[in-house]
């Protein structure tokens, strides 16, 4: 499988798109998109995939990735501030988490657990999403910067939505790895926005 191509990089930018969207959405709602979210939980899960697609369980689960990072790249509504940051520090943290082996595998470990108890609960069951979300913040909570997620503070002190959150998180670091997996590098996402965004048009058709 060719993984240095246009698409795959696209495919992955999406998926952290679509982990800051459904973060911001719990944080200042209580809920989100539980297609998108259902997919982007299970991409951590999702170890040995057919296509970079595949880890999404294919292209229309990241149906509102692609719209957002659509809509970002147009200019069809402004860029909303706080998915930037999460989404940059995302970035960041995974060539932070690049270079740490210990950390590295004991996600590893975790993911693995977690997909026993998956085959067993469910994927969005609380024991999976309590394992998951603890995980992240062993381990990626752990670097510098933590990622602050602002929101309405009577969300953000329930424990069934801190776990989404910080799962979210971690599913967004797991697009961010893709994303340097298949070549993407920040000055790809400055130089090569017109190829991104003819990119998307063409994926958002194929799962319309």
């Amino acid at each position: 499988m060719e993984l240095n191509t246009i698409s795959n990089q696209t495919i992955a930018l999406a998926g952290i798109a679509q982990a800051t969207v459904l973060v911001q959405q719990l944080a200042t709602t209580g809920t989100c998109d539980q297609q998108a979210m259902q997919a982007s939980i299970g991409s951590l899960l999702k170890i040995d995939s057919a296509s970079v697609a595949d880890v999404y369980g294919g292209l229309s689960g990241l149906k509102l990735g692609f719209e957002q990072l659509s809509s970002q790249l147009t200019g069809a509504k402004p860029p909303d501030p706080e998915q930037a940051r999460y989404a940059a520090t995302i970035v960041y943290l995974d060539k932070k988490l690049s270079g740490r082996k210990d950390l590295l595998d004991t996600i590893q470990a975790g993911v693995h657990k977690a997909q026993s108890q998956s085959e067993q609960f469910g994927l969005l069951h609380d024991n999976v999403l309590a394992n998951l979300g603890d995980l992240y913040h062993r381990t990626i909570s752990t670097l510098q910067p933590r990622i602050m997620v602002n929101g309405d503070q009577a969300y953000l002190s329930r424990s069934d939505i801190a776990s989404k959150i910080r799962t979210l998180l971690l599913a967004g670091i797991r697009s961010a790895l893709l994303w340097r997996q298949c070549g993407g590098a920040r000055w790809k996402f400055i130089f090569y926005r017109k190829k991104i965004q003819a990119e998307l048009h063409h994926l958002i058709k194929q799962i319309q």
